[in-house]
């Protein structure tokens, strides 16, 4: 005789419920072949959250949720996700350079140059950001809110999604 997991009272073998709490045993099954007809239940993001996870730290998260997740509006995420602030920080890479070689030009160069390049820094550090958290908004709310350049740049590098 086996025992209730839930009141400990003495229940017959292949019974299905317990007679005293109703809770149901274990032992009722055939087996592993009872076991194996349970489909395995899998755990899955939503996909408006995936979607918003694609921003979450930029063409990084983007990348990793290109690959791990294969949904459609996921993917679009991630793409756009990728060629936006895979680009922008790109962009922010190539000025910082361009502008700090130019520096060394001389005094007044120098204090334009410098000048120049904060405000194009900080220029392409905003627009950054605001477009974070508006995609990030736009795809908790499920909607696929293309940027317009980068979207069509995704498409034609990852494919339509």
């Amino acid at each position: 005789m086996a025992f209730c997991t839930k009141c400990g009272t003495n229940v017959a073998d292949n019974v299905a419920f317990c007679p005293s709490c109703g809770t149901p045993q274990a032992s009722a099954s055939s087996g592993p072949a009872a076991a194996a007809a349970v489909p395995a239940q899998t755990q899955q993001m939503a996909e408006n959250v995936a979607g918003l996870v694609c921003y979450a730290v930029g063409w990084i998260t983007g990348l990793i949720m290109y690959f791990v997740d294969k949904r459609p509006f996921v993917r679009f995420h991630a793409a756009q996700s990728i060629v936006t602030f895979g680009g922008l920080h790109i962009l922010l890479i190539v000025f910082s350079m361009f502008f700090g070689v130019s520096m060394f030009g001389g005094f007044g160069g120098a204090l334009i140059g410098f000048g120049f390049s904060t405000l194009f820094y900080m220029l392409i550090w905003l627009t950054s950001f605001v477009l974070w958290i508006l995609l990030m908004v736009k795809a908790h709310q499920h909607e696929r809110f293309r940027v317009p350049i980068a979207a069509d740049i995704a498409e034609k590098i990852f494919g339509k999604s």
